[in-house]
C-alpha cells in the first residue's frame, strides 16, 4: 500500500503554521478574559437622525459597503477582460481568491456593523464580529500569499475565518473575549511580522504598511471614542471616525487588484475563455 506524500513546508510556512497553532491553543486553554469596562460602557454618540438611532455610527458603515462593491466589480473585470501571461493564473489564483473573500467581507461587515449599532447588545455584537471575521480572513490570507506562499494564503484565510466565527460565538455566549482578542491582535501581529519580510516570487504587491497604518489609527480612534466626541464639541465621535478610517484599509487591496488587471493576471480563466 502506498501513502500520499505530504508536500514539504518552507521555513516561512512552518513558522506561520506554528504561530496559528499557538493562537488556537491559547484560545482554548488560556483563562477567560471578560469584556473590558471601557467597551461595556457603550458608545459616545447616541444621536438619532430622522428616526434612525445612533445615526452616525450606523451610516459610517457605508464606506465598507461601497469599497466592497468596488472591489468585487474590479475583480470581475480582472476575470473577464485580462489577458494573462503563461503561468500567471497559477501565481495569482489564491491571492485573488483571498481578495474576493476580503471584499465580500466588507459587505458583510457593513451589514453586521449597521445591524449592531442600530440597537447594540451582545448578540448583535456577534453579528458585527462575524462580518469583520470574513474581511479579516481575506486580509490575513492576502498577506500570507504575498509574504509566505500562495498555498499558505488560502489555508491561512480559512483558518482565520473559522477561528474568527468561533471567537465571535464564544464571546456572545460566554462573555469570554480572549479568543476574539487573539483573532484581532494576534492576526494583526502576524500581518505586521509578514510585512517585515520580503515578498515571495509572483506576489501582487499589496502595500501591507498602509493596511497596518489604517488599522492602528482606527484602533486609536475606537479607544478615544468619548474623548474625541468631547474634543469636537459633540460633532463626531471616535467610533464613527474609526469606521471611516478602517474602511480606508480597502484602498491598498483595491490598488493591488487594479495593478493585477493591468499586469495581465486573472483569477479564473474559464469565464474569459467562454466569452472569447
Amino acid at each position: 500500500m502506498t501513502f500520499p506524500v505530504l508536500p514539504s513546508l518552507s521555513r516561512r510556512e512552518r513558522l506561520l503554521a506554528g504561530f496559528l497553532l499557538l493562537l488556537w491553543v491559547l484560545a482554548v486553554a488560556a483563562p477567560a478574559l471578560p469584556m473590558p469596562a471601557a467597551l461595556a460602557a457603550g458608545f459616545a454618540d447616541g444621536r438619532g437622525w430622522h428616526g434612525l438611532p445612533n445615526a452616525l455610527d450606523v451610516l459610517s458603515n457605508l464606506p465598507f459597503a461601497l469599497l466592497g462593491l468596488a472591489g468585487l466589480w474590479r475583480l470581475h473585470r480582472v476575470d473577464r477582460w485580462a489577458h494573462p501571461e503563461p503561468g500567471a493564473d497559477e501565481r495569482a489564483a489564491n491571492a485573488l481568491d483571498c481578495a474576493w473573500l476580503f471584499f465580500a467581507g466588507l459587505l458583510v461587515t457593513a451589514a453586521g456593523s449597521a445591524f449592531f449599532h442600530l440597537q447594540p447588545d451582545a448578540h448583535r455584537l456577534a453579528a458585527d464580529r462575524a462580518g469583520m471575521a470574513v474581511a479579516f480572513a481575506g486580509l490575513v490570507g492576502l498577506a500570507a500569499c504575498e509574504r509566505v506562499s500562495p498555498r499558505a494564503g488560502w489555508a491561512t484565510a480559512w483558518c482565520t475565518l473559522t477561528g474568527g466565527l468561533l471567537a465571535a460565538a464564544v464571546a456572545a455566549e460566554t462573555g469570554n473575549v480572549l479568543p476574539w482578542a487573539l483573532v484581532q491582535f494576534g492576526g494583526m501581529a502576524l500581518v505586521l511580522a509578514m510585512a517585515l519580510v520580503p515578498r515571495v516570487r509572483g506576489a501582487l504587491g499589496l502595500n501591507l504598511g498602509a493596511v497596518i497604518a489604517c488599522y492602528a489609527v482606527a484602533k486609536l480612534l475606537e479607544v478615544g471614542d468619548h474623548a474625541i466626541y468631547e474634543a469636537t464639541a459633540h460633532l463626531v465621535s471616535g467610533h464613527t471616525l474609526k469606521h471611516l478610517v478602517a474602511a480606508l484599509a480597502a484602498l491598498p487591496v483595491l490598488a493591488m487588484v487594479r495593478a493585477a488587471g493591468r499586469g495581465g493576471l486573472r483569477h479564473n480563466p474559464a469565464p474569459a475563455a467562454a466569452t472569447a
